[in-house]
């Protein structure tokens, strides 16, 4: 690895997380009462998640990503209509999260469900009185965000061409 791409990898990471930050952060202040940080920390952390080293890499990792927070985002808002937060209810969700990717024949989506089952049904604890159903789709909506930011700054970010990529 040359030192212009030791560089490039670490400003790649850190320009989409902010990018992705501050898009997450003005897409949900737009919803009143709804954490436009935590927005902003969802979308920062999804870019941070699905940058890889490739163009192919990262566009796997986008896929993981969004089913992944799909699935996790659907069960929390399910959970959360029918019973309020508790911790032992999270890891009943989350267990439920990853036998359903288990059983849909994607367990690897597995693990990025169950983060967003913890990041919705947490964040819904902060305010009970917030909308399990907006609650799920903001988190949902901010994952896509940090997920498009980080597979259009792979893919305009000069010399992204890398060894793995078959565009080269």
């Amino acid at each position: 690895m040359t030192s212009a791409e030791r560089l490039r990898i670490p400003a790649e990471i850190a320009l989409a997380a902010l990018v992705a930050y501050v898009l997450g952060y003005w897409f949900t202040s737009l919803f009143p009462g709804y954490l436009p940080k935590i927005g902003g920390l969802w979308s920062a952390i999804s870019a941070i998640v699905v940058t890889q080293s490739s163009r192919r890499d990262t566009t796997s990792s986008a896929s993981l990503r969004i089913l992944g927070s799909a699935i996790g985002a659907g069960s929390s808002a399910l959970y959360l209509t029918l019973l309020p937060f508790h911790p032992l209810g999270m890891a009943l969700a989350i267990f439920a999260t990853v036998l359903l990717c288990t059983s849909i024949h994607i367990p690897s989506h597995g693990r990025l469900a169950a983060i967003t089952v913890i990041v919705v049904m947490v964040t819904g604890s902060l305010d009970p009185k917030l909308s399990p159903g907006l609650n799920a789709l903001l988190r949902f909506v901010e994952s896509c965000i940090g997920t498009g930011v980080a597979v259009l700054a792979v893919r305009l970010w000069p010399g992204s061409g890398r060894q793995g990529d078959g565009n080269s």
